[in-house]
């Protein structure tokens, strides 16, 4: 369960309301999402009236005093300010908008395998964020296609997205770790495949970070992270240790379904079917506007979403790339300075969503 905490984020109150808003306080309701057998409880911050005639509307068992952020800054006698490992590149409104879902067919028995693993994780979730058969894609192409008969909610978003984000920050990490130690056994060098992994687990992280700035989990939805991620970290642990190839793959995979997911999401915006996200006067947290470098006028929910699909699109094609190397022995072609040749240049994985093939980066 998860619950929103800042008054400018899910406005729940109905129009009438809205317009005699006279001070701020946080109502409560369980909102029961279908699948989960249990009622995850959004606390949402909302702007609402107080007359005689309406009532609060309640939408938390918490009260406004309890409601804190989940990662102040740390004030300290010395240090004003962290910045992040990894600064963010940015990406032009162009780059953002050329994104588009996009499915790499299996090759291999094991590149079927992968696929089919990715089909049953995205099953799960749904069920797990209470998708309604109604809110399900065409399953006939479900990785390409977005439209619904029903739209998501602006509070089913959210815990769709905390829970991937959660456990989408998991791959890179056990890649990134399992690399640096073969590194250390063999005494040889990575070849640039460490940085890579690690930057990709920590930009995860700031999508997760992100969102946690727009809403609060409960007890039931750490609860669910805490397994999923206990089940996700081993399983990734083993598949790496045994083919680093067919875990890529299966990565890349599951970044298509973030590109989709996000895709979604952003039309839903652009239709108006997502309300409160639509508003001109929705802010999103200072965390985002500070690590995308997002310019003055570009700061809406659809912005945000759009550079977020730009980093999962990232993702996709660099792992269905370091799926098609040699593991072992060919240099990371993402971080690689190139020979002085016009038609061999840095690839960006962006513009290839089903990776590059070897023969394209290494020769």
């Amino acid at each position: 369960m998860i619950s929103s905490k800042t008054s400018n984020r899910i406005c729940l109150c109905s129009p009438q309301q809205t317009a005699r808003i006279t001070r701020i306080v946080v109502s409560s309701r369980p909102v029961y999402l279908t699948g989960l057998g249990y009622p995850v409880s959004l606390r949402l911050s909302s702007a609402v009236s107080q007359s005689s005639s309406e009532h609060t509307r309640s939408f938390s068992s918490t009260r406004a005093a309890h409601l804190k952020d989940f990662f102040p800054v740390k004030e300290t006698a010395y240090i004003r300010k962290t910045p992040p490992a990894w600064p963010h590149h940015g990406y032009t409104e162009e780059e953002m908008l050329a994104v588009v879902p996009q499915h790499r067919k299996p090759g291999s028995l094991s590149d079927w395998l992968a696929w089919k693993l990715v089909r049953l994780c995205r099953w799960g979730t749904d069920i797990a964020t209470g998708i309604k058969p109604e809110q399900q894609v065409d399953k006939s192409n479900p990785t390409t296609a977005v439209a619904a008969q029903k739209p998501l909610t602006e509070a089913q978003w959210l815990v769709r997205f905390i829970f991937l984000e959660s456990i989408a920050g998991v791959p890179g990490m056990v890649a990134g770790m399992l690399r640096h130690l073969e590194s250390l056994r063999r005494l040889k060098r990575d070849n640039g495949w460490i940085e890579t992994l690690l930057e990709e687990s920590y930009n995860e992280r700031m999508h997760l970070l992100t969102f946690m700035k727009m809403c609060e989990p409960g007890w039931f939805m750490k609860t669910m992270i805490l397994g999923a991620q206990g089940v996700f970290f081993n399983a990734m642990f083993l598949s790496y240790l045994i083919s680093p190839r067919i875990t890529h793959r299966f990565v890349g995979y599951l970044e298509e379904e973030a590109v989709h997911t996000y895709t979604r999401c952003i039309r839903e915006i652009e239709q108006g079917d997502l309300p409160k996200w639509s508003d001109p006067n929705f802010q999103i947290p200072d965390l985002a506007v500070t690590y995308w470098k997002m310019p003055e006028g570009k700061r809406t929910m659809r912005d945000l979403i759009l550079y977020i699909r730009a980093d999962e699109a990232v993702h996709r094609g660099v792992n269905h790339t370091l799926s098609n190397l040699n593991h072992k022995e060919d240099p990371n072609p993402f971080v690689s300075d190139y020979k002085c040749d016009a038609d061999h240049q840095r690839p960006n994985p962006a513009l290839k969503p089903t990776g590059f093939e070897r023969s394209e980066v290494i020769g």
